[in-house]
């Protein structure tokens, strides 16, 4: 199968080689590579496209290679990402600074907030927070939701959790 993944590298010699080396290991074609050095993500990290031929069966082995490495899966596939989730958070979502919340999934670089409804009736009031997380895998999504329950408990937020998506295919 053919996959296009995007990695993000630190900013160090050698990570490059550390990303592409697994790939070769497990016996991948590596097709393309774009390296855009001078482009940084928000967490100040480069972002790395990769195409490659591999067996489908390897394909998580792989992803957690990478990771345990230290580089950064942000995208698999045509998909953003391959497992996803919803949840529901309750309380003074905006006063506990939401943009916060949403780093803390995000910076963990397997999973990401994708979308994000908030209701709020009054300053005052208790708001909800409606998000859908979206990870490499289940592992990662299981993570992820781990992250987000710390976050709520200190928060003092009420996590409701999960909503599976009722989707048709992935």
């Amino acid at each position: 199968m053919i996959v296009s993944m995007t990695l993000e590298l630190k900013d160090i010699p050698g990570q490059l080689v550390l990303a592409l080396s697994p790939i070769s290991e497990l016996h991948g074609n590596i097709m393309s590579v774009v390296h855009q050095h001078e482009e940084k993500t928000p967490r100040g990290t480069i972002p790395v496209q990769i195409t490659f031929e591999i067996d489908q069966r390897v394909l998580d082995e792989l992803i957690e290679r990478l990771e345990n490495s230290g580089v950064k899966v942000a995208r698999v596939g045509e998909e953003r990402l391959r497992s996803s989730v919803s949840v529901v958070l309750i309380g003074h979502i905006v006063h506990s600074d939401i943009g916060d919340t949403i780093d803390k999934i995000d910076s963990t670089g397997f999973a990401e907030v994708v979308d994000l409804s908030l209701s709020m009736p009054a300053i005052e009031k208790t708001s909800s927070a409606y998000l859908v997380i979206n990870a490499v895998g289940e592992k990662e999504l299981k993570k992820s939701l781990e992250t987000l329950r710390e976050v709520a408990n200190k928060k003092d937020l009420l996590m409701i959790e999960p909503i599976r998506p009722n989707s048709g295919g992935a």
